[in-house]
C-alpha cells in the first residue's frame, strides 16, 4: 500500500486532535474530489514498518484523540489488508484512542453485504473503527457548513453503537 501523507496534528478529520493517514488508491473518482492525485494506487510513498512506527509514535502524545484514515480510499481491499495490521497494533498500544475512517463506500450496501469493497479483512477492520464517514463525495451536494464531511449525502456513523443495537446509529 502507498500513502499520500501523514498529518500528525489534524483537527479537520474527526473529533479532537488526530493523527491522519491519507492512503493512496481510489476507484470512486468522485467529481470535485479534494485529493484526486491520491486516486492512483502508486501515488506517494510506500507504507513500511518505519511508516507504521512513525504513526504509532505520533499517537503517543496525550493530546492526540485518535487516528483518522482517509484517502484515496482506505477501504479499497488492497488498503484494508495493510490498515487492519496498523489498527490492531494501534488499539493494542492505545486502547482508549478512537479510529475514524472516511470511505466512499456505503456502510450497509457495500461494506456489510457482498460487494467489490469486501475482502477477508473487511469485518475485522470494521470492528476496530469507531466512527465511519460513508458515501461518495457529491459535488452538487457540497456544503462547507457540515462538520467532518464534504457533502450532505455523507453520514457520520457510530459503528460500535450500530453493531451493538443492530440498527444504524449516527454519531452525535
Amino acid at each position: 500500500m502507498n500513502y499520500a501523507t501523514i498529518k500528525k496534528t489534524d483537527i479537520a478529520n474527526g473529533s479532537g486532535v488526530r493523527v491522519s493517514l491519507f492512503v493512496s488508491g481510489c476507484t470512486h473518482h468522485c467529481k470535485g474530489c479534494f485529493n484526486a492525485e491520491a486516486w492512483n494506487f502508486n501515488y506517494g510513498s510506500l507504507f513500511t514498518e518505519e511508516t507504521e512506527a512513525e504513526i504509532l509514535e505520533a499517537l503517543s502524545h496525550t493530546y492526540i484523540t485518535g487516528l483518522s484514515l482517509l484517502g484515496g480510499e482506505p477501504l479499497e481491499p488492497v488498503n484494508q489488508r495493510v490498515l487492519l495490521l496498523l489498527v490492531k497494533k494501534m488499539k493494542s498500544i492505545y486502547p482508549n484512542k478512537d479510529i475514524w475512517c472516511y470511505t466512499g463506500y456505503d456502510y450497509e450496501r457495500e461494506l456489510l453485504l457482498e460487494s467489490r469493497a469486501r475482502c477477508e479483512a473487511t469485518d475485522e477492520l470494521l470492528s476496530y473503527i469507531d466512527v465511519l464517514v460513508d458515501g461518495e463525495f457529491v459535488e452538487e451536494l457540497k456544503d462547507i457548513s457540515l462538520q467532518f464531511r464534504g457533502s450532505s449525502n455523507q453520514r457520520i456513523i457510530d459503528v460500535k453503537a450500530s453493531k451493538r443495537t443492530g440498527e444504524l446509529q449516527l454519531w452525535r
